[in-house]
């Protein structure tokens, strides 16, 4: 594709198809998304690729705690304590992917959020609803491969701005083969489920996740959030 239709194409993909990505593909996408710039050339990040069964087992390991830790929310204050001292139950990321949004940011999060639960048609007060769309980050929204960005601790955040160019390079290079992809910080929440699978190197630390396949023809990718203007984006001179 042209450059720019790339560019245009890519979103946030949250149902894909059950068609397998080849080797050979996904090698090509990473291989191009390597060539992305980095502090010194440092390239301070590695890549587990989960696929097949490591892929399912994580697909039926993070859900169940997922669950867990919302049942954990509405639980009493005891509960919560226990948990908290034993760690039962509790997120053990490297990173809090959670965090309370500045003020200036929240309109935009509240928006985004308001916007995909209207175009699924979940009303605010249908919390069943509304976790199960939650439930699907910890499914990978089904695509048949999942990647989890990890960053050395050693450069700090830009490690994270290194990671984050990377991941954009390699989500262009996806659609510009006709795949899709989202990018998900809620799958930092649990790094123990991998030191299961991977030979995770102690100085990488987890930072977020990427499932990547076959867009489906579901309603909702057909959602697109705003982006702000560009004189909301551009700082004014004095």
């Amino acid at each position: 594709m042209e450059f720019q239709d790339v560019m245009a194409q890519r979103h946030s993909v949250r149902a894909f198809t059950d068609q397998p990505v080849s080797d050979a593909l996904l090698n090509e996408l990473l291989a191009r998304a390597s060539g992305a710039p980095s502090w010194s050339n440092t390239q301070p990040y590695q890549i587990a690729v989960a696929r097949g069964e490591v892929l399912e087992s994580l697909r039926r390991e993070l859900p169940e705690r997922f669950d867990q830790l919302m049942a954990l929310q509405r639980a009493p204050m005891v509960k919560k304590l226990k948990a908290l001292v034993t760690k039962k139950g509790m997120p053990d990321g490297d990173y809090r992917p959670v965090v309370k949004y500045p003020d200036d940011l929240q309109p935009r999060r509240v928006a985004t959020g308001h916007g995909l639960y209207q175009l699924l048609g979940i009303g605010r007060e249908d919390k069943q609803a509304r976790h199960e769309q939650m439930a699907a980050n910890f499914r990978f929204f089904d695509a048949p491969v999942a990647l989890f960005v990890f960053v050395h601790e050693g450069l700090g955040v830009y490690s994270a701005l290194d990671a984050g160019i990377f991941l954009q390079s390699l989500m262009l290079a996806a659609t510009d083969e006709g795949l899709g992809t989202c990018a998900q910080g809620a799958l930092a929440l649990w790094r123990s489920p991998l030191e299961k699978h991977f030979q995770l190197p102690g100085q990488y630390k987890l930072l977020c996740g990427l499932s990547l396949g076959y867009e489906a023809q579901e309603t909702i990718n057909q959602f697109r959030p705003d982006r702000q203007p560009l004189d909301s984006l551009l700082i004014a001179e004095k």
